[in-house]
């Protein structure tokens, strides 16, 4: 197969753990073309949609890139987007962009409309079963409502990833307006504050589904003494750990929707018995779990690219 990677800059990678990376030298393993690009090499030429690409080849202790060039997406066999969040303007550009060019035959993983329609943080409303109890606002006096019933709360953006900008509240905290200023920014911002799991000390697991099926292992990311944030991104370290029976119902039952809308690889983060957020944009941790077990994520999921 020819296949492209929309990626971040390759030097801000980290080489030893990047999960797209994996995916890649999964794929130059079994024979494929790689061609790699960035975020703005994805343009309209008239009514066209043109992508440049710069062809990828792993070499003994780095890669070599040739010169770019431009190509219609639908040269590819596949366009697999793996920018990171935020999920900002640039960001839904980029996803109409990849709509016409899968309207003009590109397959495109995941599936741009779908990426724009699911937020990450906000995708958990879809699964209400599953979620812990949450508020969505801009409005500082109702989350200050929401935490006096709750207790203990956690408010986060809606754009973030890796952990940040995520506070924990508590009742007595000195800090609940300025933190609520900040968050908000003034009230003119919207967030997500959901009840805090204190579940989050065994771990915040990230169970990844492929093409609808979950991975039989979760990567379990332990916070660090002191920090409420499991992230990897915010120190945690990560354990990978066989799926729960509860990890399955949510797993199974969440990824049937997501083969639905097209979203092949998708991170679902469950703390405790409660899914907290469905990340579609680029999940990570397929390197740790297959350094930690059996698991081989990155030939499962070039499988399952195959059978597409």
């Amino acid at each position: 197969m020819k296949l492209v990677f929309i990626l971040d800059p390759l030097e801000s990678l980290k080489t030893y753990k990047d999960t797209s990376l994996a995916i890649m030298r999964e794929a130059a393993n079994l024979g494929h073309q790689l061609f790699v690009s960035m975020q703005h090499d994805l343009f309209l030429r008239g009514d066209l949609a043109k992508i440049n690409a710069k062809k990828f080849t792993f070499t003994q202790h780095s890669y070599s890139l040739e010169n770019s060039i431009e190509y219609k997406p639908a040269d590819f066999d596949a366009v697999i987007m793996r920018k990171d969040p935020p999920f900002d303007n640039e960001y839904l550009y980029s996803t109409y962009l990849l709509e016409i060019a899968a309207n003009q035959g590109a397959k495109i993983y995941n599936n741009p409309s779908a990426v724009r329609g699911w937020n990450e943080k906000l995708a958990v409303s879809r699964f209400p079963q599953f979620a812990p109890e949450f508020l969505v606002t801009a409005n500082n006096d109702f989350i200050r409502a929401f935490l006096a019933t709750q207790q203990d709360i956690v408010v986060k953006p809606l754009d973030g990833m890796g952990g940040s900008s995520i506070f924990r509240l508590t009742l007595n905290d000195p800090n609940i307006s300025v933190i609520l200023e900040t968050i908000t920014h003034f009230g003119t911002r919207t967030v997500m504050a959901q009840r805090y799991l204190s579940a989050i000390a065994q771990g915040d697991k990230r169970i990844i589904v492929i093409d609808g099926e979950p991975l039989p292992y979760a990567l379990a990311r332990i916070p660090k003494a002191g920090e409420t944030r499991g992230n990897l991104a915010a120190g945690g370290t990560g354990i990978a750990q066989l799926l729960s029976p509860r990890d399955i119902e949510i797993a199974k039952t969440v990824g049937k929707v997501l083969k639905q809308e097209g979203l092949f690889l998708v991170g679902l983060d469950v703390i405790g018995d409660c899914l907290t957020e469905i990340n579609v944009t680029s999940p990570t941790g397929m390197v740790e779990i297959a350094n930690q077990t059996s698991c081989k994520p990155a030939q499962i999921f070039m499988d399952a690219l195959a059978r597409h």
